[in-house]
């Protein structure tokens, strides 16, 4: 069934059982076509699905929403591709709020978390032409109805687990798709001020005085100021304030 609360996100859908990754089989359909804007692929398993730089993505089949969004956005400059992180995040995150009382926010660069647990994950890869995008896809975790978690994941949630209820997946896979378009078409009609500042005033941690682990394992303390247009994390430490690129340091913070 096509998703009927959006203008074309979702009006072309691809469901499969089992799919080693809907990333990889969006990647393969933009190789050898040109898929319709806002074509969605989604598994019920997905055997290899993977998170921010090599991670893997973990989720029990037939409980959760494992998907892949394709776009063009060709209107935006590679340099500003972090909008494309944004945006994402700010859609989930709004889905998510739709469901849960307590505080929905982004952990930078753009995983989403209700307090201090895990709901959502995000994997968003895009093809360059120049200095502008040619494609975008991008790949979505969001745990629904899983209750039980590995011990790998200590720190994961889902819907259930927040609200105790029972969720239809399609129907919050459409919620989703909504907001998902809302979001982009904000970036489309260059409300980057509004996304910019909505990213900001979710993003976990900012303001607070957080510790984190460099890359060469220092520990060191910092207030999350915000990001910069790269998507860098701007942390005010004791040094001065400093810039770090995605999977450079840890937070410590979460459990």
């Amino acid at each position: 069934m096509n998703n009927t609360n959006t203008l074309f996100t979702g009006k072309v859908l691809f469901e499969f059982e089992e799919l080693t990754s809907t990333n990889d089989y969006a990647i393969e359909m933009l190789a050898k076509t040109k898929p319709t804007e806002g074509t969605v692929i989604s598994a019920t398993l997905q055997t290899a699905g993977r998170g921010q730089i090599g991670s893997r993505w973990l989720a029990n089949a037939g409980e959760n929403i494992t998907m892949s969004i394709i776009l063009y956005p060709t209107f935006l400059m590679a340099r500003r591709q972090f909008l494309l992180s944004q945006f994402c995040a700010l859609a989930i995150r709004d889905m998510i709020a739709q469901h849960v009382d307590a505080a929905v926010s982004i952990k930078w660069p753009n995983d989403i978390y209700v307090h201090h647990r895990k709901i959502a994950g995000i994997l968003i890869q895009n093809t360059l032409s120049g200095q502008f995008i040619q494609n975008s896809v991008f790949g979505m975790g969001i745990n629904i109805n899983q209750v039980d978690f590995p011990a790998e994941l200590p720190n994961a949630t889902s819907l259930a687990q927040c609200t105790g209820s029972v969720y239809d997946l399609k129907t919050v896979r459409d919620q989703c798709l909504a907001c998902f378009e809302q979001r982009y078409l904000q970036l489309k009609q260059q409300k980057i001020d509004l996304i910019q500042s909505d990213y900001l005033k979710h993003l976990h941690f900012l303001g607070e005085n957080t510790r984190f682990e460099n890359a060469a394992g220092l520990i060191f303390s910092g207030t999350i100021t915000g990001t910069d247009e790269s998507g860098q994390l701007l942390i005010d430490t004791k040094w001065g304030e400093q810039a770090f690129e995605p999977k450079s340091i840890r937070f410590l913070d979460l459990f």
